[in-house]
């Protein structure tokens, strides 16, 4: 062990003699994307080996009765790896970036290197309906985190990790390295600066490279066109774009209100699994394109095998008419929130991003199927290819659910290989980002962020006020006084003062006002009335009290609107914690800006 810490000692003495911050982020990034892209390749190493034990050991039939049990399975063997291994909550793992990044300094724990492979392997293996990315996502931050701080990186060069670790998974699980960037960049806020572009690319590409390496280059949906672009289908790609924006709004506040409806009304662990995993297990079931990510349920869609997946359900015994198979597609679209929170809220690990390709391909698909029957039945208008509004919806909702059109855009070309569709990718998702805009400023990832003012933004005022913290600007060297001192008692204390403000507080803390030395000058001086006047005749009550739990964009409203330079901090319990003046904020809101923004 000695000898370890030796070694790590010398490195570290050798990296800064001779090693500049600059080469030294250009090496770690490349390390970064390298170990991100190797995680992401055992994390579909793991669902692969489980789904094959599912499917050849326990399930031997197209529709069986596993199908019910399989998914609790691994929710409960994902819940009670959490609780009594891991010990933490894993879950959410984009929004736990953003919050690392805007409140932990960027720290974000060791555990999460590997905790969430293993919680989200065991989840979708068995079959819950959630995706691999976003804990690949959470993954890659927490080795580019941990590396940084390794090697004694300061806090805005360790965002730039966290980003790069970010950028590696995308590139690693989707093989789409400008989606990495851009991801990046779009829904964790990294600013785009040469000084971080570099970075980013690096480890994306790395990335990329090594899952080529790995799983083959083809594409994860081959498109094969059967129709380019033509100007004459814009109106539908604007219509479908529209109806993604208001599929993505669904999707967002119907996943957030699930998941608070969840979490509130049913507390026990063993009831959340039990909860999560028969409901899982009973839509599954019914409609069996829930099952696991969906990946395979979109390329058949592409692929024009539409009665593939219809078929396995007991529904189509029913009936099987194509008005039938396009009920049932929409009725997923609509149900795949309710299979995802269950999922997670049972005690799962898994992401947004495949339910949000999943919901966005069968979009595509019902809207376009039902736009040809009608050409069917009108012969003057023309077929559309499904497979080119199959993508664009895809498209459509990733922008629309993480408020990230770039991302979009790029990740769906990269991932079917459609770069001749750039024109209806660009157009779906800007007008689905443009519509769900109109309702819902946060994506799905931010909104509890920015509801407790905990988010950053690509507001530069925004962002430095949510790094700034309470103990970096609070002033507890004022003196406090007490209601019943005498005015006598009080010129001692200003005697030994060298401030002019003093806070007034009871005998058990707490704030009853203050007391301003010009309120006192003109009797001061004055020894007849030492005894006549107590502090709490001269005290006032402050313009504002602010909490020390308030965001820095609070306090900066409260004093905008008090028009005061100085106002006292109190906790929850009223006690007296400290004063904050304006000037302070000032000085260390110009700090903080500097800093970030330095090249």
């Amino acid at each position: 062990m000695k000898k370890g810490f030796r070694f790590y000692n010398v490195l570290i003495e050798w990296r800064e003699k001779y090693l500049s911050e600059r080469s030294l982020i250009l090496i770690l990034s490349f390390f970064v994307g390298a170990f991100s892209a190797l995680a992401a390749v055992l994390l579909k190493t793991f669902i692969h080996w489980i789904q094959l034990f599912v499917e050849n050991i326990l399930v031997h039939d197209t529709h069986t009765y596993w199908y019910f049990l399989t998914p609790m399975v691994g929710i409960i063997l994902s819940a009670l790896f959490v609780r009594y291994i891991v010990k933490d909550d894993i879950g959410h793992g984009v929004t736990k970036i953003l919050y690392a990044i805007s409140q932990r300094k960027s720290i974000i724990k060791a555990h999460n290197m590997w905790s969430s492979v293993v919680g989200s392997a065991l989840t979708i293996g068995f079959g819950g309906s959630v995706g691999a990315e976003a804990p690949i996502v959470l993954t890659g931050a927490a080795i580019g985190s941990n590396l940084g701080k390794l090697f004694h990186l300061d806090q805005k060069t360790l965002m730039l990790m966290v980003g790069c670790g970010a950028a590696g998974a995308i590139g690693g699980i989707f093989e789409a390295p400008i989606a990495g960037l851009v991801f990046t960049l779009e829904v964790l806020l990294i600013d785009l600066t040469m000084t971080n572009i570099s970075p980013l690319l690096i480890s994306s590409i790395t990335a990329t490279a090594i899952a080529y390496v790995f799983n083959g280059m083809e594409p994860m949906f081959p498109l094969e066109v059967t129709e380019p672009f033509t100007l004459s289908r814009i109106p539908l790609y604007l219509l479908l774009g529209v109806l993604c924006g208001f599929v993505s709004l669904y999707f967002t506040r119907g996943m957030n209100g699930l998941e608070t409806w969840f979490k509130e009304h049913i507390t026990s662990f063993w009831g959340k699994a039990l909860v999560g995993g028969v409901t899982l297990g009973i839509l599954i079931y019914l409609f069996p394109p829930l099952y696991g990510e969906g990946y395979t349920v979109i390329q058949h869609l592409m692929d024009g095998h539409i009665l593939q997946d219809f078929a396995m359900s007991p529904i189509a015994s029913l009936n099987s008419t194509i008005w039938m198979v396009l009920v049932y597609y929409a009725v997923i679209v609509l149900i795949k929130i309710v299979a995802s929170v269950a999922t997670n809220g049972g005690g799962g690990v898994g992401g947004i991003f495949a339910p949000s390709l999943f919901m966005g391909a069968i979009t595509g698909f019902v809207f376009i199927r039902l736009y040809n029957i009608i050409c069917f039945a009108h012969p003057a208008l023309a077929v559309a290819p499904e497979a080119n509004f199959i993508m664009a919806g895809m498209a459509g909702l990733m922008s629309g659910v993480m408020h990230a059109p770039l991302t979009g855009i790029f990740l769906i070309a990269e991932l079917t290989g459609g770069y001749h569709l750039f024109m209806p990718l660009m157009i779906v998702s800007v007008f689905s980002y443009m519509t769900i805009m109109l309702f819902e400023k946060h994506s799905l990832y931010a909104m509890r962020l920015a509801q407790k003012g905990e988010l950053l933004t690509h507001n530069k005022d925004r962002s430095v006020l949510t790094l700034l913290k309470m103990d970096s600007v609070l002033e507890t060297d004022l003196t406090t006084v007490t209601p019943d001192m005498t005015l006598g008692q009080l010129v001692k204390v200003i005697a030994a003062s060298h401030r002019n403000i003093f806070p007034v507080v009871d005998q058990r803390g707490r704030l009853q006002g203050i007391l301003l030395l010009d309120e006192v000058r003109n009797i001061m001086f004055q020894p007849r009335l030492y005894k006549r006047f107590t502090v709490k005749d001269l005290m006032s009550y402050p313009q504002a009290v602010i909490r020390d739990d308030w965001s820095m964009e609070k306090v900066m409203k409260t004093f905008e609107d008090t028009g005061a330079w100085n106002l006292p901090v109190v906790d929850q319990s009223r006690h007296y914690k400290g004063m904050v003046s304006k000037s302070q904020i000032f000085n260390s809101y110009r700090h903080v800006l500097v800093h970030f923004s330095d090249e």
